[in-house]
């Protein structure tokens, strides 16, 4: 259950709805403002300790405005897991050598992109991947910096998703290292640079974070002491840094962890080797709004069904994890249709869009004070997995359009 008031709504952000709203057409649209995407970058590379380098993971918003957010504030480069978005941030002015491949399953014309234009690393995910690998870098005669994706025997369990432990298609299972890192030392065109392990993602918990990185640690000096030959000199941590989605006020705590891994590089004797981190929602999040009409408002068996002109062909991301938004409403006084239709007052609602399925969810139980037809549903921290994560194409509505509002010049 979650609400914020249209008080709480920036008001440069809470101007445009309202003039977006009084022109003609029906309103469904995004609207992005990546001040707080750069802002939280540029705090991040002050407070990192020395050798970490942060990269936008361009999954969570392939949106130009915030490929240029990430450019502009000093982000090292760009987490990349297609081709597609390869193209994307060399297009927003990222050269390839600023791009880390990640993710399952990279094609053999992925692979040979990422050799031709020189990727600065291509993250291994099988032993597949590294001869196919190997064998485009032969053929091409050059070598290629990879980092081996491990799937780690440990979790953490109150994160909103895992990618280690049981059985993943991620990376090679912790187990079966003994097997397969001598294969991968042995290809002559692949310099093993080292790990890439990525636990979790929406963690709010700092210390759930830094015993992934305690754990990771253990594992780099495991690998270490077993090939005397091999040392990591780049650790991904990947990415992780959670966002309060929910507004219980506990959000993550970039300088605790800061500090935490810093004082933890010391304890282990790190100095001197590199670190990543790969965000993406931690970074975009909070840069974008979905905003939408509400077409009709009903009342099915005790409860009120609020229908709006955008669902889960625009906005997947709450019915896809089962948590709502934070959810504001525009007032816009609009005419009524006749005399009789009802409203929302103080009360708990459902809202949806206007999709043939019961999955057609944008928020449920959620506590709204006023709402009419006409109205604006503002869902907020939908900078992140919003419109490229949804279904856009069932049953063909029209794309809502993606607004973006002029920011103050970035002081870097």
């Amino acid at each position: 259950m979650s609400f914020f008031s249209s008080h709480s709504i920036p008001s440069h952000i809470e101007s445009e709805i309202q003039h977006r709203a009084a022109a003609s057409g029906t309103l469904n649209c995004y609207i992005y403002d990546t001040a707080p995407m750069r802002e939280k970058i540029a705090h991040l590379v002050q407070i990192m300790p020395k050798g970490l380098e942060v990269f936008y993971a361009m999954k969570a918003n392939p949106h130009p405005a915030f490929l240029k957010a990430a450019l502009d504030a000093n982000a090292v480069g760009i987490e990349i897991a297609s081709l597609g978005e390869a193209t994307k941030a060399v297009e927003a002015g990222f050269t390839a050598n600023r791009l880390i491949y990640t993710g399952p399953g990279k094609s053999p014309e992925e692979l040979t992109w990422s050799v031709e234009n020189g990727v600065r690393t291509v993250h291994i995910e099988s032993l597949v991947e590294a001869h196919r690998l190997n064998e485009i870098c032969r053929k091409n005669g050059k070598n290629m910096d990879v980092l081996l994706r491990i799937n780690a025997n440990f979790d953490i369990h109150d994160a909103q998703t895992t990618f280690s432990g049981g059985s993943k298609k991620f990376g090679i299972d912790e187990e079966k290292l003994d097997d397969a890192l001598p294969q991968i030392l042995a290809l002559t065109h692949l310099n093993f640079r080292g790990l890439h392990v990525f636990a979790a993602s929406g963690v709010l918990d700092v210390g759930d974070l830094l015993k992934n990185c305690e754990l990771v640690f253990d594992l780099t000096k495991k690998i270490e002491k077993t090939y005397s030959n091999v040392k990591c000199d780049i650790i991904d941590f990947g990415g992780g840094f959670g966002v309060d989605y929910l507004e219980t006020g506990e959000d993550f705590n970039p300088q605790a962890y800061a500090d935490g891994l810093a004082a933890m590089i010391t304890d282990y004797g790190f100095e001197g080797r590199h670190f990543v981190l790969e965000l993406g929602r931690y970074l975009a999040a909070d840069s974008g709004y979905f905003c939408t009409e509400i077409l009709d408002i009903k009342e099915s068996r005790g409860k009120k069904q609020v229908i709006c002109a955008g669902g889960i062909n625009h906005f997947r991301r709450p019915a896809a994890l089962s948590i709502n938004h934070p959810l504001g409403i525009i007032r816009t006084s609009a005419d009524k249709i006749f005399d009789g239709q009802i409203a929302v007052k103080n009360e708990k609602v459902y809202f949806g869009g206007p999709l043939c399925t019961s999955a057609d969810k944008l928020a449920n139980d959620v506590f709204i004070e006023k709402a009419d037809i006409g109205d604006i549903a503002v869902f907020g921290l939908a900078g992140a997995y919003g419109l490229t994560m949804s279904n856009q194409e069932f049953l063909s509505h029209a794309r809502p359009e993606e607004v973006v509002l002029d920011s103050k010049e970035f002081d870097s």
